[in-house]
Parts: C-alpha cells; structure tokens; sequence
C-alpha cells in the first residue's frame, strides 16, 4: 500500500453524532469507512469485510468494547474470519491508568482519551496503519483471468486495468473474497455501503442492483459471466470463463509491482 488513504477503517460507537463525526472526517481525508453502533453489528462487520484497522468506543449497548478487542485478539476467531492482527484504536472517556492498561492487556494498539483532537487521531490511524503494510502480494486475489488488488484498488481482466467506480470496486472486493458463497443483499448493503441494521432493513436495493448491473457488464468480456445474480437471496462471484475461451484468455497476469 503506497497510500495509507486507501485504507478501510470501521469505527464502533453507539452514539450516532460522535460516529458520524468520526466517519465524516475520515472519509474527507481519503479513507473508506465502514460504521457499527453495535457490538453484534462490529461482529458481522469484522467476519465479513476486508478491514485494515478498526476504531471502538468501549461503551456498547449489547456489551463492553474490551470484550470486542478481545474477540478479535482469540486466535480461534480465524475460523469466523475476523483478522486477529487487526490494529485496533480505542476512544473512551474512561482516562485513568488502570482503564488505559486494561485496555492494551486486551489487545488495542493504541488509547486516545475524550477529549480528543481529529488531527492527532487521524495521524495515529496513518502511523498504525503504516506499520502494517504488508507485501504487494498479499493483497492480490485471483480468480481465473481476474486479478484483483484490495489494498491498491484494482482490478485487471486479462490483464487489462478495469475502470470501475469506488461502489463497483467495493462489490468486486465483498464478492471475489468467497467466490463460491452467496452473499445476501442485506450483507452487500452493509459491508459495501456501511449502512447499519436499521438503513438496511427498509432499503430499497435498486442502488445494490444497478451497482451489481454495472460491475457485470464490465465483466463480460468475450461472453465471460462473473457476477451471478441469485434470485431473492442476493449475488455471488463465479469463474466465469468459457471452455471455449483461448489460453491467452487463461493465463494469470504477471504480478505489479
């Protein structure tokens, strides 16, 4: 990752205004952001999407966030899919020694107390976030002709580099993930678009459908399929080059670097 802005981030607060606020700013400053307000609505977040660093109130509705850090530190949670190397900020207006201390014994990698400056966050979410640079590699997903970046933000197609909006690339992303599951409306909504439980129950999903429209015909080149539409349930990402399809067609494209 050349440009740490490129990073997904959730942020897990239950009071709306404080996350908004949190969420605005650092969408302003280049970053995606994914918002929870609860710990269940974190927990389905941090299963389901691609994160690069999470930022978590201690003060839950359904449960403390010291016990969202430790979730996500138990190295077991790999089989749910939640990254236990995941760097982890907690915001708390819980400011002596021993909430501070109990805070890095159960796994975050830094404390900011309330009050706080934005500034000074946004500086230590780049600084974590740096640290964890990984390999150019590590980011890469393939599925037959299609290679997909997460931490880039790119997509090739026989090698060739796809145009695709912030909303198209994010489906791609969700989907290319476990090309062979099928994933609901309802999950695309939330991990895609960030909406909460409450947004997503009464969405209508002409937004997710013309997203998905779009993302398919960029795909179908020379009669490939990858961006399958399952009725009433939601989307999946298949293999969708046919036999017919030249070697040329089949090759995996040499990594970038």
């Amino acid at each position: 990752m050349t440009q740490t802005s490129n990073a997904t981030i959730l942020v897990v607060d239950d009071d709306r205004s404080s996350r908004s606020f949190l969420a605005d700013n650092l969408t302003a400053d280049g970053y995606e952001v994914l918002e929870a307000g609860t710990m269940a609505a974190a927990q389905r977040l941090l299963s389901s999407s691609s994160l690069d660093l999470a930022i978590v109130d201690l003060g839950l509705p359904d449960g403390d966030g010291l016990g969202l850090l430790a979730l996500v530190r138990d190295s077991s949670q790999l089989l749910a899919r939640i990254d236990a190397t995941l760097p982890m900020i907690v915001i708390s207006g819980r400011d002596t020694t021993v909430d501070r201390v109990r805070g890095f014994e159960r796994g975050c990698d830094d404390y900011v107390t309330r009050p706080y400056s934005y500034p000074e966050l946004r500086a230590r979410v780049a600084a974590l976030l740096r640290r964890r640079m990984p390999t150019p590699t590590m980011s890469r997903l393939r599925v037959g002709p299609l290679e997909v970046d997460a931490l880039a933000r790119q997509a090739w197609l026989d090698g060739e580099l796809l145009t695709l909006s912030s909303k198209e690339f994010g489906l791609l992303r969700a989907l290319v993930s476990e090309p062979e599951r099928v994933f609901t409306r309802e999950e695309l909504l939330r991990v895609v678009w960030g909406w909460d439980e409450a947004t997503v129950a009464g969405a209508y999903t002409r937004t997710l459908d013309s997203h998905a429209s779009r993302l398919r015909r960029k795909l179908a080149v020379d009669g490939a399929r990858f961006v399958i539409n399952v009725w009433g349930v939601g989307y999946r990402l298949v293999d969708g080059v046919p036999t017919s399809m030249s070697a040329r067609h089949l090759a995996i494209p040499a990594a970038r670097h």
